[in-house]
């Protein structure tokens, strides 16, 4: 089934997937050590609850948290735990608290994981607690805990659990690789989302560039029997996998610019989301692995690779069959919304779904590009998917004016990159929003924090103010009974 619409703007990008989608997955030996960052790319951290000489098995929980924002971390080997420090690692900022992990060469499994009997017996609150306590997180790019999301879809009544195997990242495939591998798995996995959401329906939603993907979902589909799972093929234009975008090319329906995608009855997963579930109710596991995509012109032979959370990125690279040419740029991530990293010691995290080793041949054209006054030609708003106007809002970051930014909706862009992608002027513009942005949550706090001093300063006022005016009138009370007629004449005697 073809989608009814399409989200406004976007742009056809020239693909690079072929060659790292041409091969099939390869399976990555367990590394001799992995380093697993306790924030794994929502931007939060959970809590170590072992200690540095801790043993540990393959799935033992290494680190937890009540966080909603954030997953409980497995040890993916068996081994020693030989450090708990701050390292290189894909996220914001460039480092984060790691938990250093030694494999033993053991391959014991903990005692914990084994495979759920009847997922379908378990109410969707339970469900989404033992996926919660799996540590089964987004792994389309954002890291961002599946429990929490399925609560929140619950609670607003979403009713269409919407899969994106849209995947419009042009160098990214390891979506494209896993439905074509383990369509079954994901249409499994699927199942269970949809009960744990509460939804009575999902949509599949695959780019019209992966045919092959797309028979492997619908041959799935159709062993499932389940006439309330369909896939959906869309347009091959990016950024079709953003979640506010699929949603409003599918379903029609534009999610409010304050709002969350269950507001417009939909909840969003990634394929790649819903065969970790699978794997977790077939064998138990939390996610101790994830697919990713080892590419660009800077790696001997491109491909998906099935590594261990916390592998070290050079290991994978060389899994790839090493650096070739002149490796300019290594991103975690696609070329539009990755992340720049200094060093291949950083650990694979669930959030990263591909590893770009880009050379000149790949980011030559902005490579060193001399940043030019903004001449006005609104090729950015012509291609910003989100409907912005990022003229203004450029000229708004620069003057740090605070309300304009609200008023243009700078919190709605969605990172994408397409501005900096067409601006002639070569200005980082989708670099400028960001910061826009952290300077004015940084304000909004700084004054919110103000609001709340002062109204602390305010109750502690009128609280003393009462306070005097009811001693006062309590002494005024004595005072008066001290006064009485008779007391007055009986002092007044000489």
């Amino acid at each position: 089934m073809a989608a009814r619409s399409t989200f406004p703007a976007g742009l056809v990008l020239d693909a690079h997937k072929q060659q790292a989608c041409g091969t099939p997955i390869v399976d990555l030996p367990l590394p001799r050590q992995v380093a697993l960052a306790l924030d794994q790319g929502s931007g939060y951290g959970a809590e170590p609850v072992v200690a540095v000489g801790a043993a540990v098995a393959m799935g033992t929980l290494v680190a937890r948290t009540d966080y909603p924002f954030a997953s409980a971390l497995h040890s993916p080997l068996a081994g020693t735990v030989v450090a708990i420090e701050t390292r290189a690692a894909a996220v914001e900022g460039g480092r984060s608290v790691c938990i250093v992990i030694e494999s033993n060469g053991s391959d014991r499994i903990d005692d914990s994981i084994r495979p759920v009997a009847d997922p379908d017996s378990l109410s969707p609150e339970q469900l989404t607690q033992r996926l919660r306590d799996a540590g089964i997180a987004g792994l389309g790019g954002a890291g961002f805990p599946t429990a929490t999301k399925l609560a929140s879809a619950r609670d607003r009544g979403a009713q269409t659990l919407l899969l994106n195997g849209a995947e419009c990242e042009p160098w990214i495939c390891c979506d494209d690789a896993l439905m074509r591998s383990a369509a079954d798995d994901v249409v499994r996995g699927a199942l269970i989302l949809r009960r744990a959401a509460g939804a009575v329906r999902c949509v599949i939603a695959i780019e019209d560039d992966k045919p092959a993907a797309i028979a492997a979902m619908t041959g799935a589909i159709e062993r499932q029997r389940d006439a309330a799972l369909k896939v959906v093929v869309v347009p091959a234009v990016y950024p079709q996998g953003a979640e506010r975008q699929l949603i409003t090319t599918v379903t029609g329906v534009e999610v409010p610019a304050d709002g969350l995608p269950a507001d417009a009855g939909v909840i969003c997963q990634n394929v790649a989301t819903a065969a970790a579930v699978a794997r977790w109710a077939t064998r138990g596991e939390p996610i101790l692995s994830r697919v990713v995509t080892v590419t660009g012109s800077g790696v001997a032979h491109p491909c998906n690779i099935r590594a261990p959370i916390g592998t070290a990125l050079a290991t994978l690279v060389a899994a790839a069959g090493g650096y070739r040419g002149t490796p300019l740029r290594l991103i975690a991530g696609g070329n539009m919304t990755g992340r720049a990293l200094a060093s291949d010691e950083a650990g694979l995290t669930k959030a990263m779904n591909c590893v770009l080793v880009a050379t000149r041949d790949d980011i030559g054209s902005r490579l060193g590009a001399v940043e030019l006054p903004c001449i006005r030609c609104g090729d950015c708003s012509n291609v910003c998917p989100a409907g912005l106007l990022p003229q203004q809002l450029y000229r708004a970051a620069l003057a740090d004016a605070h309300d304009a930014l609200r008023q243009l909706g700078v919190r709605d862009c969605i990172d994408c990159g397409l501005c900096d992608y067409v601006c002639p002027s070569q200005i980082p513009l989708t670099d400028r929003f960001r910061d826009a942005r952290r300077r004015l949550n940084a304000a909004e706090a700084t004054a919110q924090k103000a609001a709340d001093a002062r109204e602390r300063h305010e109750l502690r006022t009128r609280r003393l103010q009462e306070t005097a005016t009811a001693e006062q009138q309590a002494f005024e009370s004595v005072r008066n009974r001290a006064r009485q007629p008779g007391d007055d004449a009986a002092g007044g005697k000489s």
